[in-house]
């Protein structure tokens, strides 16, 4: 039985896309434990996560009551 390799990315063909919502304050959490991992092998997480907050935001009613300050 070989063990298997928990570090590498899926493959893009085997790519599955998940919807998550989380608020302002959990999204913030999330990219604060990000930043605590290699640059390397989380930049582009970090960025399609601010990428999608910033959209979101932007939207008319969209996080007008909550704070804005995605890291």
């Amino acid at each position: 039985m070989t063990p298997t390799d928990t570090t590498s990315p899926p493959s893009p063909s085997l790519t599955l896309t998940l919807t998550l919502e989380l608020s302002l304050d959990e999204a913030n959490l999330v990219l604060e434990a990000l930043g605590q991992l290699p640059y390397a092998r989380v930049y582009q997480f970090i960025d399609r996560i601010q990428e999608e907050a910033r959209t979101q935001l932007a939207h008319p009613g969209a996080g007008h009551h909550a704070r804005e300050s995605l890291t």
